[in-house]
């Protein structure tokens, strides 16, 4: 029997404002084994991002309308890989990482799936969050954007790709997904920044995410979980 061939691998970086981080993303990516492309998608960023990925040569896609959602799906659109990668900038997938995504689809029955996550500070805080995000997300099924969430092209296509909503359009696709067959859940780890936790406070971004999902659960539109989610930065900001 021959060889079944590798899957090439598109690897979609949703970015705004990003200059930062995204050198050391992109030189992440390019050390990675195995067939991939890459294509960043710029939101509208208003600082050096865009000219950052041009110098390098690789595939630029602006788009105004911001949203991670709207940003993932133009880039599918143009993707010649079999398979999609969705990885924030931010994210940080080891050597082998594209690999243990091609080993994962061989098996027919496996659409898609996502890593294990930690975080780039080792306190036992930030242990601890992981732990709970990696156990949570194994029990439903349910994955977020830091886990490196990946799918089979044509799956892709064929569940409508991202909601293009302002929030939980990772948790949206996630159970699509879960009903368009079996997923993998990689123990493999991707490192991602805990910046976020520590610009806004550890205490209070659990809080703020778990009220956020609850609220969803209950069926608080998309649209109105953003306008709390980004008024509470506004406050977090302000002490």
């Amino acid at each position: 029997m021959p060889k079944r061939r590798k899957a090439m691998i598109s690897i979609i970086i949703p970015v705004l404002n990003e200059e930062k981080h995204i050198s050391s993303a992109l030189e992440n990516i390019e050390r990675l084994n195995g067939e991939k492309e890459i294509i960043v998608i710029d939101g509208g960023s208003s600082d050096n991002t865009a000219e950052i990925v041009k110098n390098r040569g690789i595939t630029l896609l602006s788009y105004i309308k911001q949203g991670r959602g709207c940003q993932m799906n133009r880039g599918a659109e143009i993707a010649k890989g079999e398979a999609l990668l969705f990885l924030h900038a931010d994210t940080i997938l080891l050597e082998d990482g594209l690999i243990k995504i091609q080993e994962a689809l061989k098996d027919p029955e496996i659409i898609g799936g996502r890593f294990d996550v930690r975080f780039d500070d080792g306190r036992l805080v930030f242990k601890l969050i992981a732990f709970l995000m990696n156990w949570r997300s194994r029990l439903t099924g349910i994955s977020t954007g830091d886990q490196a969430i990946f799918i089979r092209k044509n799956i892709f296509k064929k569940i409508g790709g991202y909601l293009e909503v302002p929030l939980m359009e990772d948790i949206e696709l996630s159970k699509r997904m879960k009903k368009a067959g079996s997923l993998a859940c990689l123990k493999d780890m991707v490192i991602t920044s805990a910046r976020k936790w520590k610009e806004e406070g550890i205490v209070r971004t659990i809080i703020l995410m778990w009220s956020l999902r609850l609220l969803y659960f209950f069926r608080v539109s998309p649209e109105a979980l953003s306008r709390i989610y980004y008024r509470k930065k506004q406050e977090y900001s302000n002490f």
